[in-house]
């Protein structure tokens, strides 16, 4: 990238104008403002102590020295201490012939060094994905495309949450009241069929709760005297002794919210390259604990629970395993850690789960430390923000969620209505047809979703999402369809471009300069998201990639040029826009159809 070489020859400026080295990360160097002519910007009010002179006197010297020195640049202006440089169009041109036709073109080369870890999705078998959920998924996925375009090594991980009182609840509650019912016998996907259970267990759960505090008890009493609560407590007894009624029952029912969930994971179009269950990483955490207790880090109260001490941390005490030997969340996740990190001796381990979990990974990381576990500094919690709805927030125990299922039915019966209503379809075949619907609408969702910074709290819309005008992915989806259309056309017509030689041409109008430099920033933009572990970069570059072709598209002439060369050239940038479209839109996860 050419602000390497101006970093650098803006240090060896500095040296020969004022005998002094500098280091290139000393150096302000910025994009120009939108309302200055020029393409960077380099600060000089830093320098200022070296050249002992004015603002306007420094960046002028440097800008001549910069120009002289460098044919990248055509020429320069000074506003006080700022150089704002402007780039030949012979660069801006080259740069579109020597990387339209790259596949790779703002990608990292693959680094030789320990893989990413990275977990996201985490079910619970107790109940269906809901839009947290997808969420979840989303930014995992996205992340993970991201992350192997700055050259890391990936490894996609899902710990299903399938053992715990929640998992027991719905198990209770299908013994009680299942009457020998099955996903097949109902027609039911395998996942609603067991949160049907779940809700249904809280619904009677909060009825005897009520009942006993009619009879005088505390609602916190009530809780935990309820007799819902106390078999449910008995059935996980059971399951962590190994009983095998109740392990054959909750081996059925998890393969039932197996099926359920694969079916969403397809849809969605997300995947793992392993999967953990915490059945199976509890008791390496129930023995790191034992052993932790051994060697005093974690300590024993009377009752025989056992906790861990973070009080000169700044927490509290953190439970880890019960006095009747059962175990906590936080003990199979530190069995999780331990496991993943013998499995593949991670530069990092990162996990995508919600902000309402940040003590919980605190409290992680913290235990990891007095385990003596030096992995504990390569976790990082990728900390997001809740889905909300117009209609307020979701609980899943009295089955309010959004199902994902039910959305992206939603979401394609909307994106179907939206297509025919514009006349977009028409011509397009039944088959033909019901695959764009399919990819508008997830491509609607998916954007929407993953166009917000991850940190933040989110109002999700389906009918505004769906829109093909403004920041949505239908705009994006339609921009690039667009394009190809005319490159079609293009080709139709006897246009070559992809074996052009470009090179040769020598002035730009301001949009063509434009739209390059949009194209440009791709680099910026892949490095920044991974950096940040944030889509909502991509999301938003790719938005203004696509605006800024279309003001490029309506007020050029592309085929009816005259000049053939500026044909040429057009349909090259024309056709460079339409591949990093497909690429951002691929990093978010979004298909693009070639038409619509």
């Amino acid at each position: 990238m050419v602000e390497a070489k101006l970093l650098l020859q803006t240090c060896e400026a500095v040296k020969q104008l004022y005998g002094q080295e500098v280091k290139p990360e000393t150096i302000g160097l910025e994009k120009t403002n939108k309302e200055i002519t020029g393409d960077f910007t380099i600060v000089v009010f830093t320098l200022l102590r070296i050249s002992r002179k004015s603002p306007e006197a420094t960046a002028t010297e440097i800008g001549t020295f910069l120009k002289k020195n460098m044919p990248e640049i055509s020429e320069f202006n000074v506003i006080k201490g700022f150089l704002n440089l402007v780039l030949t169009d012979h660069y801006w041109i080259n740069f579109i012939a020597k990387n339209s036709l790259r596949i790779d073109f703002g990608f990292h080369k693959q680094r030789h060094e320990r893989p990413v870890v990275l977990e996201y999705s985490s079910p619970n078998t107790n109940k269906p994905l809901h839009l947290g959920h997808i969420r979840n998924n989303l930014l995992g996925f996205s992340l993970a495309e991201i992350l192997k375009a700055n050259g890391h090594k990936v490894v996609k991980v899902n710990l299903v949450n399938d053992r715990g009182i929640h998992i027991c609840k719905s198990m209770l509650a299908y013994t009680k009241w299942g009457d020998g019912e099955t996903p097949g016998s109902t027609g039911m996907k395998g996942d609603h069929f067991i949160g049907r259970f779940y809700v249904l267990f809280n619904k009677q759960y909060k009825s005897e709760i009520h009942d006993l505090m009619e009879k005088g008890l505390t609602e916190e009493e009530a809780e935990r005297q309820a007799p819902l609560i106390i078999e449910a407590q008995e059935v996980l007894r059971k399951w962590e002794a190994k009983d095998q009624d109740t392990i054959n029952l909750w081996k059925t029912m998890n393969g039932w919210a197996y099926e359920g969930f694969d079916e969403t994971y397809q849809r969605l179009g997300v995947d793992f390259d392993k999967i953990y269950y915490e059945s199976e990483t509890y008791l390496l955490g129930k023995k790191l604990v034992m052993e932790g207790l051994e060697t005093g880090g974690l300590f024993k109260k009377e009752d025989g629970s056992v906790w861990a001490d973070l009080k000169e941390e700044g927490l509290d005490e953190k439970l880890l395993l019960r006095a009747d030997g059962t175990s906590v969340y936080m003990t199979q996740d530190l069995g999780t850690a331990q496991l993943r990190y013998d499995d593949y001796h991670p530069a990092t381990m990162i996990y995508v789960v919600g902000n309402e979990q940040n003590y919980h990974f605190d409290v992680l990381k913290k235990i990891l430390v007095k385990l003596g576990k030096k992995f504990a500094s390569h976790i990082y919690h990728l900390s997001y923000g809740m889905v909300e709805l117009p209609q307020g927030k979701m609980k899943s125990r009295e089955g309010t969620v959004v199902d994902a299922d039910d959305l992206m039915d939603e979401m394609l019966g909307t994106a179907e209505a939206t297509t025919r209503e514009l006349g977009k379809a028409n011509e397009f075949s039944k088959e033909d047809a019901d695959k764009l619907f399919n990819t508008i609408g997830l491509g609607a969702l998916k954007y929407f979703i993953l166009k917000v910074d991850p940190k933040k709290n989110m109002l999700f819309d389906p009918k505004e999402s769906i829109d093909f005008n403004g920041n949505t992915g239908p705009f994006m989806q339609y921009t690039y369809a667009r394009i190809q259309s005319l490159l079609t056309k293009a080709l139709d017509a006897g246009y070559r471009y992809e074996e052009t030689d470009i090179s040769a041409q020598v002035s730009l109008v301001l949009l063509e300069k434009e739209t390059i430099k949009r194209l440009y920033l791709f680099q910026e933009a892949v490095s920044l998201a991974g950096k940040e572990m944030n889509p909502s970069i991509i999301a938003n570059y790719v938005f203004d990639l696509a605006k800024g072709f279309n003001q490029f598209y309506q007020e050029l002439p592309v085929l009816k040029e005259e000049d053939k060369s500026k044909v040429l050239l057009r349909l090259s940038i024309t056709a460079f826009v339409g591949r990093i479209i497909q690429t951002s839109m691929n990093l978010l996860g979004i298909q693009v159809p070639a038409r619509m």
